[in-house]
């Protein structure tokens, strides 16, 4: 990846920002709660903690950059974005069910 350092030293690709570390759970989560970025399950302790209700991450999560040329071109269908443009997902307990929170807002820090 090319582009500027994060402030914990992590790589900033051209076309996206660090929106933040931390995204809230749904209301009356219960554990277990298994945690996604882009698909892939994420580790409770290496690369988050879940701190009164909310998962608090150990890095910046990335999302794209779309200025309005960008968008009106992937609107008429000239090109796509492959830009990174994570997404937080959340599987977790409710009543006795389980049930899946898909693309969660992420909280600016």
């Amino acid at each position: 990846m090319n582009g500027p350092s994060g402030t914990s030293g992590q790589e900033i690709p051209k076309g996206s920002y660090p929106a933040g570390r931390r995204v809230r759970l749904p209301a009356g989560a219960e554990r277990p709660i298994t945690i996604f970025v882009n698909g892939v399950p994420q580790s409770e302790g290496e690369d988050y903690a879940i701190e009164s209700g909310t998962v608090v991450f150990t890095r910046q999560l990335l999302k794209e950059e779309i200025g309005l040329g960008r968008w009106v071109a992937m609107l008429l269908g000239l090109f796509g974005t492959y830009r990174v443009n994570e997404t937080v997902d959340v599987e977790f307990g409710r009543g006795g069910r389980r049930e899946l929170a898909s693309d969660l807002k992420i909280l600016p820090d």
